[in-house]
């Protein structure tokens, strides 16, 4: 509880959340999951590639990328 009381303030009104809102929300956490997923993947090839031209082992790429 507050230590200030606010008894002349109305309660908020409970509203209810849209399925429509909710569905497009998904969507796009869908999409920016998926576009970052992508943009991992592209980064952590690239970083496998350089490491490997410099002669790494696969073990120490796995290892340098945390894998």
């Amino acid at each position: 509880m507050s230590i200030i009381q606010c008894d002349y303030l109305e309660a908020p009104a409970k509203v209810e959340f849209p399925p429509e809102l909710a569905l497009l929300i998904v969507r796009k956490a869908a999409a920016m999951a998926a576009q970052f997923e992508e943009r991992a993947l592209d980064e952590m090839t690239r970083a496998a590639h350089r490491h490997l031209r410099t002669g790494q082992t696969t073990e120490q790429i796995a290892w340098q990328l945390g894998l």
